[in-house]
């Protein structure tokens, strides 16, 4: 697997405090003005766009995410390589 997190990233999207569907349509613009390959940073704070909404999608779309919890500081670090 390749470690998303240690590449840049061409876009940093930071929905800390934003409620749905705001993160994950912002996501969507995003990824869709990026070219194949390139990596989206998402900082969140949200568990169901971290650990369901972005899942899904990038399952769908077959794109890599690497997901990262800070337990402690209760947000995610989402990396997206649209493929």
């Amino acid at each position: 697997m390749v470690d998303l997190r240690s590449q840049n990233p061409k876009e940093t999207l930071d929905v800390v405090g934003r409620i749905c569907p705001y993160p994950l349509v912002m996501t969507k613009k995003i990824l869709e003005k990026m070219a194949s390959g390139e990596i989206l940073k998402i900082l969140c704070d949200i568990p169901e766009f971290a650990e369901e909404s972005i899942p899904r999608f990038v399952e769908k779309h077959r794109y890599k995410l690497e997901t990262i919890k800070f337990e402690d500081e209760g947000h995610w670090e989402l990396y997206i390589q649209k493929t």
